[in-house]
C-alpha cells in the first residue's frame, strides 16, 4: 500500500487544486457579469451628461440626454395655473412627488405675461397655437421650428414640415429661428454678423440623442449654428432664446437666476 500512497495523495491533491481553480474561475466570471450589469444600470440611472467646453474660442455648457433613458419634460404652469417662472419653482413642485431636476433651461420665447409666443403642448394639452407667418424678431425669422417629444423619441422639425406629421406629440415647443435644417445652416445667417449674444438652443443627433446648449460667451447665429452642425453633429437644431438664457445643471452645480421665464424644459429624476 505504501507504494501507492504517495501517487494517490498527489492525485487527490492535484484534483482538489484543479477543482478549486475551476471554482475560483467560475466565481470570477460571475463577478464580471454582475459588474457589467451594475455598470449598465449605473449608466442608465445617470442620464445627465452636462459638461463645459470651449470651442473656437467660445465657452459653452453642453448637456446630452437619451430620450429613452432620461425623463424630458416641459414646464409652464403649476397645478394652480400659475407660471413657474424659475427653476426653483419647478423643483419645489417636483419635490412634492419625490422628484427633482437634473437639468433645465428656458424653452422658447414668450410674451410679457410669460405665455408662449408659438405652439406649446405639455403632457398632451395644447396651451398655445402654432405660428406660421413671418413676423418681427428672431421668432419670425423664418424658417422657425418645433422641438417635440413623443413616446421616448425627440426631434427638431421645421414648422411647415411639422404640420405635415400625422403624430401629435406629447410635448412640444415652437421657437425660432431654426439653426440647422436638414444639415444646412439657416439661409439668413451671416458669418461676419456683429450681433453677438448669450444664446441657448437644442439639437437632435441622428442616433436620437438630445443636445441642449447654452453659450457662456456672446456668439452670433452663424457660429452657434456651426457648433450644432459641425461639432455636435445634429442635422436639425433650434434656437430657443438669447440674452435671458439660463441653465440649471446638478452636475455643473448651476442654478442661474434672473427675471421670470416662460416655458422651461427639464430632465427629471426621482429624489434620492
Amino acid at each position: 500500500l505504501s507504494l501507492y500512497r504517495a501517487p494517490f495523495v498527489a492525485g487527490i491533491t492535484r484534483a482538489l487544486h484543479e477543482t478549486r481553480q475551476r471554482v475560483i474561475m467560475r466565481y470570477l466570471a460571475l463577478l464580471l457579469v454582475m459588474l457589467s450589469i451594475n455598470l449598465t444600470a449605473c449608466a442608465q440611472d445617470a442620464p445627465s451628461a452636462c459638461e463645459s467646453q470651449t470651442i473656437d474660442g467660445a465657452r459653452y455648457s453642453i448637456c446630452t440626454f437619451s430620450p429613452t433613458q432620461a425623463d424630458i419634460r416641459l414646464f409652464l404652469k403649476n397645478d394652480s395655473g400659475q407660471g413657474y417662472g424659475s427653476f426653483d419653482a419647478v423643483n419645489a413642485a417636483l419635490r412634492q412627488n419625490g422628484e427633482a431636476l437634473v437639468f433645465a433651461m428656458n424653452a422658447g420665447m414668450y410674451h410679457a405675461d410669460r405665455s408662449p409666443v408659438g405652439f406649446y403642448r405639455e403632457s398632451g394639452t395644447t396651451y398655445a397655437q402654432m405660428q406660421t407667418q413671418a413676423s418681427f424678431g428672431n421668432f419670425g425669422l423664418l424658417p422657425n421650428g418645433i422641438f417635440h417629444i413623443h413616446d421616448g423619441q425627440a426631434g427638431v422639425t421645421e414648422t411647415m414640415a411639422f404640420m405635415l406629421k400625422s403624430t401629435v406629440p406629447d410635448n412640444a415647443t415652437q421657437s425660432g429661428p431654426m439653426l440647422v435644417i436638414d444639415g444646412k445652416l439657416h439661409p439668413k445667417f451671416l458669418e461676419a454678423s456683429t450681433s453677438r449674444k448669450i444664446r441657448n438652443g437644442v439639437g437632435v443627433r441622428s442616433d436620437g440623442a438630445v443636445i441642449f446648449v447654452k453659450s457662456e460667451d456672446p456668439v452670433n447665429f452663424h457660429s452657434f449654428a456651426m457648433l450644432f452642425r459641425d461639432d455636435l453633429k445634429t442635422p436639425n437644431a433650434l434656437y430657443l432664446d438669447g440674452t435671458i438664457s439660463r441653465l440649471y445643471s446638478a452636475k455643473l452645480h448651476r442654478n442661474d437666476r434672473g427675471a421670470s421665464m416662460g416655458p422651461i424644459v427639464g430632465v427629471v429624476r426621482k429624489s434620492k
